[in-house]
């Protein structure tokens, strides 16, 4: 063995895959050498699933599971566990933090088309992470068992009973009773602790080995893989590309450090955020008899619950709505097949998808406080004479006619030739 190879260590020796693992997926992986700011929201999002992980355990220890004693185990933990109410409150907050960067991560691959081809797969699990996460955090909201946990639950449950013939029948499966009640924690505790993590770790792991197997986009949007190789110590690697350790876990390294201490500031000084992050009606046990005077779910499902709302009851039945509400988010998982654009960064698109795209944030904004009720409050804060129920349903649907609109724009304009790039696309990133 000559002085300049590297002795196998005792680890690499008895496991080899792990040092194969780790150059392919770290050392040996070579990213795009211009990263901006929007590629943080990747790492902080499994950074933020984690401390979801690690505090749900603990939490786990000292729950119970039933109507008769769920609430008194959360205030159990807030009160007489040791930094109990810490972790609570890390969890918590932590929940709304991780859907933050979530919907930020999402923007970012909309801006610069990173669900665009050879990256359909990457798009397709990456929605199929966030439907799932959706799912664990509406569990997780219900146990807690606070009024707003049990009315928002019997709520989000009887969507359900929409589907013909056998939405009764499923609506009492999932809850394993005629209200929400013992079966439904027992239940929504068991998929919240073990069934969703599993899946989600599993997504996860799918969704990094089909971003590393096709390589990250970048804000040029153009492949570095295809493009010039390196001839020094990188050789037959990507000239445009850098090993993604050392220097971007150093760089993520320091957005981490910046989104503990937000973190951190929420949790010790406005864990509630206003009622934001836990609602005051939930800090009250759950009680069949006292309905909330404003049904509303967590901000982070506000702007499917607003879509939901526009569209009007037919024969009594919500399930217009809810297939509506469904559509919006199928619309989403099928976007790499309705942007037919060869062009993918936001930096060298036409100018209809620059505003088309600010309108579609503009209106998943609005929906979000449509369905929060601010819109209403802000209404008849303004013109108290006003009808606000009307005005509030009419921006609503204006709403979303703009977010649904996004999609069927998107469709045509890059389909009948009336994209022109703004900018000639260069052969390699800036």
């Amino acid at each position: 063995m000559s002085g300049s190879e590297r002795r196998p260590s005792w680890l690499e020796t008895r496991l080899p895959s792990l040092g194969q693992a780790w150059r392919k997926h770290v050392s040996g992986y070579y990213a795009p050498r211009n990263f901006n700011l929007w590629y943080y929201f990747g790492s902080l999002a499994l950074l933020a699933l984690v401390n979801q992980l690690v505090t749900g355990l603990f939490l786990a220890m000292n729950y119970q599971p039933s109507a008769a004693g769920a609430f008194d185990s959360v205030q159990y933990i807030m009160r007489d566990v040791p930094w109990g109410w810490l972790i609570r409150y890390m969890h918590a907050v932590g929940a709304s933090l991780l859907f933050v960067v979530m919907f930020l991560h999402m923007f970012r691959s909309l801006m610069y088309g990173s669900y665009q081809r050879p990256r359909e797969l990457v798009w397709l699990l990456g929605m199929l992470l966030l439907l799932a996460l959706m799912a664990e955090a509406f569990m997780g909201y219900v146990l807690p068992w606070g009024n707003m946990s049990f009315w928002g639950a019997k709520v989000i449950i009887s969507l359900f009973g929409t589907v013909p013939v056998v939405g009764d029948h499923l609506v009492q499966w999932i809850m394993g009773d005629y209200l929400p009640a013992d079966a439904t924690l027992n239940r929504f505790f068991a998929l919240h602790v073990i069934g969703l993590p599993l899946a989600i770790l599993v997504l996860v792991g799918l969704h990094l080995l089909a971003l590393h197997d096709v390589g990250s986009n970048n804000p040029d949007g153009i492949e570095i893989k295809s493009g010039p190789r390196g001839n020094r110590w990188d050789a037959g690697q990507p000239a445009d590309g850098i090993p993604f350790h050392p220097y971007y876990t150093s760089k993520d390294l320091v957005g981490a450090g910046v989104f503990l201490w937000v973190g951190a500031w929420i949790v010790f000084f406005a864990p509630s955020m206003g009622g934001w992050f836990l609602e005051p009606d939930n800090f009250m046990p759950a009680n069949p008899m006292l309905t909330p005077e404003h049904i509303a779910p967590v901000w982070y499902f506000t702007p499917f619950y607003a879509i939901l709302r526009m569209i009007p009851s037919l024969f009594g039945s919500a399930l217009w709505g809810t297939l509506v509400m469904a559509a919006s988010m199928l619309l989403l998982v099928g976007l790499p097949w309705i942007d037919a654009g060869r062009v993918r960064s936001i930096r060298y698109r036409g100018r209809g998808f620059r505003v088309a795209l600010g309108l579609f944030v503009l209106a998943f904004v609005s929906l979000g406080l449509v369905g929060a009720g601010l819109i209403a409050k802000w209404l008849a804060a303004w013109a108290p004479a006003a009808d606000t129920g009307f005005w509030e349903l009419v921006f609503g649907r204006l709403m979303t006619v703009l977010y649904f609109g996004y999609f069927l724009f998107l469709a045509v304009y890059t389909r009948a030739g009336w994209e022109r790039p703004r900018h000639p696309v260069p052969e390699r990133i800036r």
